[in-house]
């Protein structure tokens, strides 16, 4: 695994998962929410371009650590479901795996913001499965 420099290039450091890890990450937490199969595209970007899209599609003008966008959401549409896309920003994030999960179960149709501590509590059992 490589690591990257966080937080702005301070001295911390995120190990990043391989390629692999990332597939099976996924894989896992739509698993989980019951979802079979479906495509993903994982992006790591610099804190400006997480500013940029939180800024566009939540009213939030700051930078976050992963973002989600869902494409086929209900699962209705003919051929592979394309569940969406996940970006994360590396130097927003203390856990890149813990993001990538994160943003799978958003892509299923989770919302810590509004359900009851469902999503966060079954992200972090799958964390500690995973591990």
């Amino acid at each position: 695994m490589d690591r990257i420099a966080a937080r702005g290039g301070g001295t911390a450091s995120l190990v990043v998962p391989t390629a692999t890890e990332l597939e099976r990450l996924c894989a896992l937490a739509i698993a989980s929410a019951g979802v079979e199969e479906g495509h993903v595209a994982i992006e790591f970007v610099d804190a400006d371009r997480i500013r940029e899209l939180n800024r566009e599609h939540r009213d939030l003008d700051e930078p976050t650590d992963v973002l989600s966008f869902a494409i086929d959401g209900d699962g209705v549409a003919a051929g592979p479901r394309e569940l969406g896309d996940i970006v994360i920003c590396p130097e927003h994030t203390e856990d890149l795996r813990e993001a990538v999960v994160h943003g799978a179960l958003h892509l299923t149709g989770m919302d810590h913001e509004t359900d009851d501590g469902e999503m966060l509590a079954l992200q972090a059992e799958l964390l500690r499965w995973a591990r």
